[in-house]
């Protein structure tokens, strides 16, 4: 597994492009390679920031440098915090809804809106513990969830459509959540999209997270943009995107 990019830094914040596989932090259960270990070695002096997280079993899992997180399988952008003070800029803007957060990704299928926006509570599946749902039969909290998009490309077959998806709210799992309620889930999800063939070359989740804007301790707006890795460019390449990274 290949280390993170940075694609921004400063004395209290960092930037990366993490690759798909690479898990932001340890779940406890297994040995592997993970964003937060990579950040403590390469910051030593930082492996302190962030907050560790207590498991039922009284088990202490260090999340060094971690805000927030993207989904093993999903690649991009991704924030960390190198001072306490950075940490406390990120997560006031997380909680407050300021940082604006944009992913790309395959869907299956011909998404026939241009434009629209998925206003669907969130719960947990009723049939898989794994899972999260928009749909009927989800149980417990439903938490209010909200996400954007445009299409950007179809495929002219119509067995897949390129889109932009902003989410308001940060919800686990919501874009794959999110366009498998409305019948269009991320190509190669093995948890929303079971059974489907995987499309386009993909041997992992069609997300990428693209880009993301948020203030500096200063208070100095930042908007990075994270490169497409090379399964979204051979896959943007065979739908003829056309895009030049």
């Amino acid at each position: 597994m290949k280390d993170p990019e940075i694609l921004y830094e400063d004395n209290d914040i960092l930037v990366i492009n993490k690759p798909a596989g690479l898990v932001v932090h340890p779940d406890g259960r297994t040995q592997e390679q993970s964003v937060s270990e990579w950040f403590a070695k390469t910051y030593p002096d930082s492996k302190d920031v962030g907050e560790s997280i207590e498991k039922t079993s009284g088990e202490v899992i260090e999340r060094a440098g971690v805000v927030h997180r993207i989904d093993r399988d999903t690649s991009g952008i991704l924030l960390l915090a190198k001072t306490k003070e950075g940490h406390a800029a990120l997560k006031e803007q997380f909680m407050n809804r300021k940082v604006e957060k944009t992913y790309h990704a395959f869907v299956y299928g011909n998404v026939k809106d241009d434009r629209g926006t998925i206003n669907l509570p969130i719960g947990k599946s009723g049939g898989d513990f794994r899972k999260w749902s928009a749909q009927r039969g989800a149980k417990g909290e439903k938490r209010d969830a909200i996400t954007y998009f445009h299409v950007l490309k179809r495929m002219e077959d119509k067995s897949a459509t390129f889109v932009e998806a902003k989410p308001k709210t940060g919800r686990t799992h919501q874009i794959r959540v999110h366009f498998e309620a409305i019948h269009h889930p991320v190509v190669g999800d093995k948890l929303y999209a079971k059974g489907k063939a995987p499309l386009l070359g993909f041997e992992r989740l069609a997300l990428h997270a693209r880009q993301i804007s948020f203030k500096t301790v200063n208070g100095e707006k930042m908007t990075v943009e994270a490169p497409y890795p090379e399964d979204f460019k051979r896959a943007l390449d065979a739908v003829g995107f056309g895009v030049l990274d």
